[in-house]
């Protein structure tokens, strides 16, 4: 089971190569805030307990399994996105909201809220007294 580190650099990685193709060690230590040596030590034990292959000054890949966990990672990230917005949280305080929860809620949780999404977008009514209540 990854740690909550684990999966933000594993998320990150899914994201920058989606977006540009690959990932370097300092465009994972620049988006994430952190000293390159600490990507380099992390990238090493992911790639040790099988989310990416890492060859020092090739860069990076993920396996299947990198990959698969990555995009579960990312929906995850967009679901509660999705989530806060419609139970009308401010949206400058989404991004933080999510970064302090998501890794605390069980996947269980997780495809609950699903759910409850799912629910909120097809009933347009529940959205409105939703926004009702923050109004009052």
């Amino acid at each position: 089971m990854p740690t909550p580190s684990m999966e933000d650099h594993i998320e990150q990685i899914y994201l920058l190569i989606e977006n540009k193709g690959y990932a370097r060690v300092s465009d994972i230590a620049e988006a994430l805030s952190v000293l390159p040596s600490s990507v380099t030590k992390m990238v090493q034990k992911l790639d040790k307990d099988g989310y990416l292959v890492y060859e020092k000054y090739r860069g990076l890949t993920l396996t299947s399994k990198g990959e698969k966990l990555g995009k579960r990672l990312v929906k995850r990230h967009e679901l509660l996105e999705q989530f806060l917005k419609l139970i009308g949280v401010d949206e400058e305080r989404i991004y933080e909201d999510v970064e302090g929860i998501e890794h605390h809620l069980s996947w269980n949780s997780i495809d609950r809220i699903a759910d409850l999404v799912q629910l909120l977008e097809e009933d347009s009514l529940l959205v409105k007294r939703l926004e009702a209540m923050k109004e009052q």
